[in-house]
């Protein structure tokens, strides 16, 4: 059985669990940072970088929901440790690949396969430790995702500048593999008072629970909207700024992960806060900042395709990343607003299931566009069609916001009740 922690723990668990998401997200990022070396030594097309990347997406659909299902099972602790200790050996590897084959084989099925473990796990264990803290815990373990690629930018350019790219996942790769064996002797499952409230249910059931539940659905879709353009935006910012501007690697694919996700960063820790006071009175507040932020995106996505200067193009990615970190600041926390405690690492699951299984599909797209119309003119056709998913899931999440979120959470808390 789990012991109960010091009060002090839960703080502990979330700067683990920040370091492991950080190398989470940094392991992910440099291969768009390194895709332009990587396509020159290798001598690939446009089309095949972005089917490396969506493999790594659809990889990661198809195994996370048995990541979810497993999270609510087993013990979230060795989820965790085993999944970092996975990915950062994929991810070492990934530096001997020789072609396309050895690109899918290590990048994308290896690293995406350990990867999709990590997340829903993770979560579930931050709110179980943080039950009055939940936005603001989640918000901090967000951040490491930010900080992880606006770090790995300038970094992974900077040691590829110097080395070559494949030692770049050398040494990203070696970080984690020694981040992991401290987990194991650091990291503790959940608590003992919240497991043993924890009741088991059936797959099959948990799915037709959760999908009889609107806001769920609707909630979905918007996350879905979010994964898709990032997705993109990962694999060819740096390409597209490169290309369409003439600068360097390290400037391309720093600057491209700096100003994005520095001011998603922002956005996640005052959005988490914000939102964590305004709940109490308001308890549609999640849904409404979530709202408001992805239709005000749309124009900025849409920019990004066809901006004529650093300056205004560097201004667009930092809004956008503003109005992305406000919105991620509250993804789970208003999804566990609406369904029962014991289907929360269940519920992260199915949502990023459906989110990269959709998700999968924009690098890969946005490669053919390259390809078909040039490297610039392609890419920045692609990005002007991205900013259309923005637009959708801000009219779901709107709708929730006016019909469905209220009576779900009201359903929910005479559930617990």
């Amino acid at each position: 059985m789990p012991t109960e922690p010091s009060r002090f723990y839960r703080w502990e668990l979330l700067l683990l669990l920040f370091c492991a998401y950080f190398l989470h997200q940094a392991d992910r990022a440099i291969f768009g940072v390194l895709l332009p070396l990587i396509k020159s030594e290798l001598g690939l097309s446009d089309t095949q970088l972005g089917l490396t990347a969506s493999v790594l997406f659809l990889v990661l659909a198809v195994m996370v929901p048995v990541a979810g299902f497993l999270g609510d099972r087993w013990s979230k602790k060795k989820i965790i440790t085993g999944s970092l200790i996975f990915w950062s050996i994929a991810t070492m590897l990934t530096g001997f690949a020789r072609g396309l084959g050895g690109l899918i084989l290590f990048r994308s099925v290896a690293t995406g396969g350990g990867e999709s473990f990590y997340g829903p796990a993770s979560t579930a264990l931050i709110a179980a430790y943080h039950e009055k803290t939940r936005a603001i815990a989640l918000s901090i373990h967000q951040a490491s995702l930010y900080i992880g690629i606006m770090c790995s930018g300038f970094l992974a350019g900077y040691v590829a500048e110097l080395f070559g790219w494949r030692f770049a996942f050398y040494l990203f790769g070696g970080f984690g593999i020694l981040l992991g064996f401290i987990l194991i002797f650091r990291l503790r499952d959940v608590p003992q008072s919240v497991s043993i409230k924890e009741e088991k249910i059936p797959p099959f059931q948990a799915v037709l629970l959760l999908i009889r539940i609107p806001t769920v659905l609707l909630l979905t879709v918007g996350f879905t909207a979010i994964v898709f353009v990032n997705n993109a935006y990962l694999t060819w910012m740096p390409s597209y700024i490169k290309e369409r501007f003439a600068l360097s690697q390290m400037e391309s694919g720093g600057y491209a992960m700096f100003y994005h996700h520095l001011a998603a960063l922002i956005g996640v820790l005052v959005g988490g806060f914000v939102a964590d006071m305004m709940v109490i009175r308001f308890p549609r507040f999640r849904i409404l900042l979530q709202t408001i932020t992805m239709l005000l995106g749309v124009p900025l996505i849409f920019t990004m395709g066809s901006a004529d200067s650093l300056r205004i193009l560097w201004t667009t990615v930092f809004l956008f990343g503003m109005m992305r970190g406000l919105y991620e600041s509250n993804t789970h926390a208003a999804m566990f607003d609406v369904i029962p405690s014991r289907l929360r690492s269940t519920v992260v699951g199915l949502m990023i299931m459906t989110a990269f299984l959709f998700g999968s599909f924009s690098p890969l797209l946005l490669g053919w566009l390259g390809d078909v119309y040039g490297t610039e003119k392609g890419l920045a056709f692609g990005f002007q069609i991205l900013s259309f998913t923005w637009l959708l899931g801000g009219c779901c999440l709107l709708s929730s916001f006016l019909f469905t979120f209220h009576n779900d959470q009201l359903k929910q808390k005479h559930k617990q009740n």
